[in-house]
Parts: C-alpha cells; sequence; structure tokens
C-alpha cells in the first residue's frame, strides 16, 4: 500500500508579486538586523545616554509608532499601498542616516520617533500590498515566507551588527547605521517593481477605520499580543544591556544571539504555519508560543544568578534558541 505525505514548503516564493515581497523584505530586513544589534550600544557606550534614558525614548518612540499607523495605513487606502510604501521606505532610510549625526538626546527623540512611525507605517503599507496582490487562499503561505525571509535578512544584519560590536569604534557602529539606511533604499526600489494596486474605495466618515476596536475579543487579543510582541526589544535592547553589564567581556554574544533566535525561526517558520489553516488552530499556535516565551523569559532570568560566565552565556543561548 503506498502512502503520501504533504510536499515540503517551497524555499522561496513563487515568481511575482510574493517573491517581490519577499526580497523587499529581506533588504529591509537586513538593514533592520544591524540597527537592532547596534543601536542600544551604540548609544549608551558611545553616544553617553543612560540605559533609562534610551529605554524612555524607544518607549514613547514605539508608543507614537504605534497610533501613527493607522493614519499611515489609511494613507495607503487612499494613496495606493506601494506609493505609500516606497516612500515611507525611503524616508526610513533619510531617518537612519540621520543617526550618523545625532550626539545628544533631543535629536535621538525627534530621530526615533520618525524611525518608528515610518517602520510602524510601512509594516501597514505591505500588508495593504498583501491584501491587494496576492490570491486570499495563498496569503498565509507568503505571510510565512515573508517571516521567514525577515529573520533571515535580521540574522545577515546581526552578523554585520556583530563585527560593529567586536570592533567597538565609533566608526563601526556608524557602519552598521549605513548598512541599515542602504537595506531600506535597496527595498523601496524593489518595491517600485511591483504593480500600483488601485486606492481603497472611499468611506464615509471615521467610524470604520476604529469599528474593530467593538469587537472586545479581538481587541483583548491584540492587547495580549503586545505582550508577545515585546520579544522584540529583549533581544535587541535588554539582553545586549544585560550582558554588557552582567558579563562586559562577552559583548559579542547579544548579536550572537539574536542570529541563533532568526535562524531558529528562518528553519521553522513556514512548517509551522502549515498547520494554521483556521481560527482554532490559530488560537492553538499562539498559546503554544506563549508558553515557550514564558519558558525562555524564565530561563533568561537564571543568568542573573552568582554563577561563572561560560554559565551565564550557557543559559543565555538556551532561552534564545527557544
Amino acid at each position: 500500500m503506498s502512502t503520501s505525505s504533504a510536499p515540503a514548503p517551497a524555499l522561496i516564493p513563487p515568481p511575482g508579486p510574493q517573491r517581490t515581497l519577499a526580497a523587499a523584505q529581506l533588504a529591509s530586513s537586513v538593514g533592520d538586523g544591524a540597527y537592532y544589534t547596534c543601536s542600544a550600544l551604540y548609544f549608551t557606550h558611545v553616544v553617553g545616554m543612560s540605559a533609562t534614558a534610551l529605554g524612555a525614548g524607544l518607549a514613547v518612540a514605539w508608543a507614537l509608532g504605534a497610533l501613527a499607523g493607522v493614519p499611515l495605513g489609511a494613507l495607503a487606502d487612499r494613496r495606493g499601498p506601494r506609493r505609500t510604501a516606497v516612500a515611507l521606505a525611503l524616508a526610513t532610510a533619510v531617518v537612519v542616516a540621520a543617526f550618523l549625526v545625532v550626539r545628544s538626546y533631543g535629536p535621538f527623540l525627534v530621530a526615533v520617533c520618525l524611525y518608528a512611525t515610518t517602520q510602524s507605517g510601512l509594516t501597514a503599507a505591505r500588508q495593504a500590498l498583501v491584501a491587494t496582490l496576492v490570491p486570499p487562499a495563498q496569503r498565509t503561505g507568503l505571510l510565512a515566507h515573508l517571516q521567514s525571509t525577515l529573520n533571515g535578512g535580521l540574522a545577515v544584519g546581526a552578523a554585520i551588527g556583530g563585527i560593529a560590536l567586536t570592533v567597538g569604534t565609533r566608526a563601526a557602529f556608524l557602519g552598521a547605521f549605513v548598512v541599515t539606511a542602504l537595506g531600506f533604499l535597496a527595498g523601496a526600489l524593489i518595491l517600485l517593481r511591483l504593480p500600483e494596486a488601485p486606492p481603497a474605495p472611499a468611506r464615509s466618515g471615521a467610524g470604520p477605520r476604529l469599528a474593530v476596536l467593538r469587537d472586545r475579543r479581538y481587541a483583548a487579543v491584540a492587547l495580549v499580543n503586545t505582550v508577545l510582541l515585546l520579544r522584540m526589544p529583549l533581544l535587541s535592547l535588554v539582553i545586549p544591556l544585560w550582558i554588557a553589564d552582567r558579563a562586559p567581556g562577552i559583548g559579542w554574544l547579544g548579536s550572537a544571539l539574536f542570529v541563533l533566535n532568526t535562524l531558529a525561526v528562518l528553519a521553522f517558520q513556514v512548517r509551522a504555519a502549515r498547520g494554521v489553516t483556521g481560527l482554532g488552530p490559530a488560537a492553538r499556535a499562539v498559546r503554544s508560543a506563549g508558553l515557550v516565551l514564558l519558558a525562555s523569559c524564565a530561563v533568561f532570568g537564571l543568568s542573573a544568578l552568582d554563577v561563572p560566565v561560560w554559565a551565564v552565556a550557557a543559559l543565555l543561548v538556551a532561552a534564545s534558541s527557544r
């Protein structure tokens, strides 16, 4: 009796808009990876900000970015998602280039707020491109590919950032920021290859845009999901600063952990998404992910114990690989 198995997921999406979207995601995420691994230590150790000031500035910036995502998403509806995505990718490149000349807290706060705003808007515009250029039956698979591509690019960028961390000079950190700006510039140029989707039909009043908030269960899930999203600043901000304070001799480990985590997602994201075919499997996947993150955070906490440096490194590696 012959048996059949489900085909293995393709490594890259099919030609056309899907592959173009993945290529643009890859270029931008390489830049993001370099920025995420270097920014915390650059602004604290080179520019001279305190960790508290840095954290407060980032909190303000991303809160503003979260709010800005709604009107910028509406802009993508009115003006067309491709045009908006290209403009926001170019704006992000310009903002990152401004980090090259930031030397004090005021300009940093302005720049990081603009960075968070353009990033949030770019994410919304990309999602609109997926919705308008990709058939509904293919969107879940594409989103899995995009997430894997994102993590692959982050891993490459983090490796570049790791070189800057190892060298440790201002010039090395600034070189990582140049990589970030060039990544977003390349992403904008790639997006130009997409066809322009037509603007969404005009809607009367602002009510429909906020109607989703009337669904209390959905709003609650979205709120809980913001806690799960803290995994990114944990890896890109908290852990590098923790290593610099707890075990400065292995400062390079922050970049290595970021690479390890992103490679794990790159290897398993598409495979894991194959089983998410409806609301039930999606809810179970989110619950499982939350439990895994809980265990990971518990292991991170163990690194505060009075143990040798090698044990600190081992605990951090174990937590990041989950």
